[in-house]
């Protein structure tokens, strides 16, 4: 157990794309000199975070590091999804490290979100009970928020590989075109990439000739009928798949979206069938109509989760993992 953790500290959110690094200089501060680098431009994880810490921290060696990364992570090993990144935690060269999934970071930002970072999506304002986040960027990440007396408890998980739902033929015949080798799992379709595959497929399904297309294109296509088509979609499958998620973890304090794709086409999660298709359970209904649908806007809000973990834990002692003389 490590007795006290000095700031700085070094806060990451790793994807399978970019990689977003700030400093915490103060327990409780928001994080500072934040930075986004592309993933692809470093070999791996230490090489990224040296460059950061050279170019965008004024060379500065923080005491102790919180990092979420878009992937399974095991005790200090850690493996992103849809990168070729892994490795250890003792490779980075700093006395006290975390590893955290990136949707259990954004787990723990709940709290700390207020005003302008949120969009409501419909339903009642959010409660105090057990809280689920999910979103669609890269990938599709899940995870749970769970009160206890000691403060809040981040659940995390791979709910994004589950089997995707359908629930019209329209949907049938998109997965039946999409599985054509092998099952098809939420992350497939409900992530910027999926967008894409959506959008192809239902090229194939309406017969109709279809450029390929980015997810970014999709979004800025959107007087395009194949376009909104696909966006109309997604939206739907996207509140059936939130539904699954609010059910499974008793999310009565609400059900909170984050990810790259959603904030840039919030008017349209709000009018497309988003908030109807996650009502529409047949037997839990009145169940979902009372979780809150909030989409979280804030710019970096898996770095103030990383820093809320590491507040939490600053002066008490917690399982870092470091060289062992550095432990007591």
């Amino acid at each position: 157990m490590v007795s006290a953790l000095e700031p700085p500290w070094l806060v990451a959110d790793i994807g399978g794309t970019n990689a977003r690094f700030g400093l915490v200089t103060a327990p409780g501060a928001r994080p500072a000199h934040v930075a986004v680098l592309p993933g692809a431009e470093y070999a791996t994880l230490p090489e990224a975070v040296a460059a950061y810490l050279a170019d965008h921290a004024g060379g500065v060696r923080p005491g102790a590091a919180c990092l979420a990364l878009a992937g399974p992570v095991d005790g200090d090993r850690y493996e992103l999804t849809n990168s070729p990144w892994a490795g250890s935690a003792r490779d980075l060269g700093i006395p006290y490290v975390a590893l955290l999934n990136d949707f259990e970071a954004l787990a723990l930002s709940l709290p700390h979100l207020r005003g302008d970072d949120l969009e409501p999506l419909g339903g009642p304002q959010p409660g105090s009970g057990v809280k689920a986040v999910l979103g669609p960027g890269t990938g599709l990440g899940v995870a749970g928020l769970v009160p206890s007396d000691g403060g809040w408890i981040p659940v995390p998980g791979e709910g994004g590989h589950v089997t995707v739902p359908v629930l019209d033929q329209r949907e049938l015949e998109l997965v039946r075109v999409l599985g054509t080798r092998g099952p098809v799992v939420a992350e497939h379709v409900l992530s910027g990439p999926g967008l894409a595959r959506l959008h192809r497929a239902l090229a194939l399904v309406n017969d109709v000739p279809a450029a390929p297309l980015t997810a970014s294109e999709i979004v800025a296509r959107l007087d395009d009928p194949l376009c909104a088509e696909t966006v109309e979609v997604f939206c739907g499958m996207l509140g059936s798949f939130a539904a699954n998620v609010a059910l499974t973890l008793g999310a009565r304090g609400g059900v909170y979206l984050g990810g790259g794709v959603l904030p840039r086409i919030v008017e349209h999660v709000r009018a497309c069938g988003f908030r109807a298709r996650f009502d529409s359970n047949p037997d839990m209904s009145d169940y979902l109509s009372t979780i809150a649908t909030t989409l979280i806007v804030a710019p970096q809000p898996a770095l103030t989760g990383a820093a809320a973990w590491l507040a939490q834990r600053s002066g008490v002692g917690a399982p870092f993992f470091a060289p062992e003389e550095n432990l007591r």
